[in-house]
């Protein structure tokens, strides 16, 4: 299975396990780790402006990645997918959690 359909797959089975276990619109809190560098931590941190987002970060032990977590109220299941693919489309070197 190539990654675009695992992609769609994990996409998918998220969507149900949001659907079952929130009333929506919801807190939602993404977690995200990048190298340690203010651009990609910044572009971040620009991707959910605008939206009431509490963003907070904690550098690795040696300084090398940085975990990103941000808490924000999403209208639906799908607005979190969405926000998940322009991460992973805009963000270089992210891991989504």
């Amino acid at each position: 299975m190539n990654s675009s359909k695992k992609s769609e797959a994990f996409y998918k089975k998220l969507k149900v396990q949001l659907q079952d276990t929130a009333m929506w619109p919801s807190e939602y809190l993404y977690k995200f780790i990048v190298p340690t560098n203010g651009e990609e931590i910044k572009k971040l941190g620009n991707l959910f402006n605008n939206l009431g987002a509490v963003i907070t970060t904690k550098e690795s032990k040696n300084g090398t990645y940085t975990s990103v977590s941000v808490n924000v109220k999403m209208k639906s299941p799908d607005a979190v997918i969405i926000k998940y693919k322009e991460v992973a489309a805009k963000i270089e070197n992210v891991i989504s959690l």
